[in-house]
């Protein structure tokens, strides 16, 4: 094997969305809109005043999510996102204030390529609105 072919940049999302940058940007932009639009207002209550631990775990979450460094995986063996909201009751208009905060967060950071990353932000949704209870 190549030295070239060795530190080639895996095809997945994460890198091709521009990776930590990219993802960290993302992350800050939609806890900005928690914390500022009243749209979300029911979301924000679920959670505590400072957001400076969730703002950090939410990148490396969809990092390793999207085919990055899974750090967050790997430091608690067997964590999902399940499993750290199964304390919470996550309620349909709730899921549906998460969906849509994260694809405006998308939307708002604008990585290329844009099909991609609009792919990635109705996946998110997607998987919001499932976590959530009627």
């Amino acid at each position: 094997m190549s030295i070239e072919a060795e530190v080639q940049t895996p095809n997945t999302p994460y890198y091709r969305l521009g990776g930590a940058p990219v993802f960290e940007a993302i992350c800050d932009r939609f806890y900005d809109l928690m914390d500022e639009d009243p749209r979300y207002a029911e979301l924000r209550a679920m959670h505590a005043p400072d957001l400076t631990p969730i703002r950090k775990a939410l990148p490396q979450f969809l990092a390793g999510w999207a085919g990055g460094p899974r750090d967050w995986f790997e430091a608690i063996p067997g964590r999902c996102m399940m499993s750290v909201h199964k304390s919470l009751t996550i309620d349909q208009t709730v899921a549906v204030q998460w969906a849509e905060a994260m694809k405006r967060a998308v939307a708002d950071v604008a990585p290329e390529p844009a099909d991609m990353a609009q792919a990635m932000g109705e996946v998110l949704a997607d998987l919001a609105r499932g976590m959530g209870k009627a």
